[in-house]
């Protein structure tokens, strides 16, 4: 990779990864495309950063990068909250941003990934794009919808005869971001971000971090009974005060 695209490299993992980019030798240029503006403290001159709100019907800002080779898609939100709390007009927030701007991005550089020439690209999803994720809702729908796109783009890639492929990224909660009111922490997000760059220079098409740890015993148990996975879910977010008794329940 010589060019770089990350949207939402503002801050959080978006910003471990593009600093890491910087950090490489042969990375030429890294393109950073937020909704917040970059702060002074993480310009360095490989580095140029646009301001665009993903919410906006125009996206022709990304004609603006046709020489860059590697796109990064970091942006989402979400937050820890019953779905019987979210107002309505949220529900067209999550998708529209996290799963319908994702998969406006990806159009805009398809023909790339496409081409015989190397294109990386990887996406930030979730977890709980994998299975039921109480006070996680709405989230883990937009994530969902994003799991299915990408396997099912990644089959007509391979079909079309690219190497080229869409890496889904799906952590658990990840310390160190800005993600649900937190304080991005460069140093506790190195790694993963390593990691991730990693596979995407491998052209993966899928990197759960802690899988072996962690995930693989969770998949299996939600797969042998998703019901009661989803329970303990609820229970463990719960207890773990990751968030507050519902009032409803008290």
């Amino acid at each position: 990779m010589k060019k770089v695209l990350v949207v939402g490299g503002a801050n959080g993992i978006g910003l471990s990864i593009a600093k890491q980019f910087t950090a490489d030798e042969e990375i030429e240029k890294v393109y950073i495309v937020d909704k917040v503006p970059l702060a002074e403290a993480y310009q360095e001159p490989k580095i140029e950063s646009f301001q665009f709100d993903l919410t906006c019907t125009d996206y022709s800002i990304f004609d603006q990068f046709p020489d860059i080779d590697g796109l990064m898609i970091t942006a989402g939100f979400g937050r820890l909250q019953l779905f019987a709390d979210i107002p309505e007009e949220m529900i067209t927030t999550y998708f529209g941003v996290n799963a319908i701007a994702v998969i406006r991005v990806i159009k805009h550089f398809y023909e790339r990934l496409l081409s015989k020439n190397a294109f990386y690209c990887g996406v930030m999803v979730s977890i709980a794009g994998f299975m039921s994720s109480p006070f996680f809702s709405l989230y883990g729908a937009t994530k969902a919808a994003l799991k299915i796109f990408i396997e099912s783009v990644n089959v007509e890639l391979e079909k079309s005869g690219t190497t080229n492929k869409i890496l889904n990224v799906s952590p658990g909660s990840i310390k160190g971001t800005s993600f649900n009111q937190g304080k991005t922490e460069l140093t506790a997000l190195a790694p993963l971000a390593k990691e991730i760059i990693s596979n995407l220079q491998q052209k993966k098409d899928l990197f759960i971090p802690d899988y072996e740890s962690v995930y693989r015993h969770v998949l299996k148990r939600y797969q042998d009974d998703f019901r009661t996975e989803g329970l303990h879910s609820y229970d463990y977010k719960v207890a773990c005060g990751r968030v507050e008794m519902p009032s409803t329940a008290k």
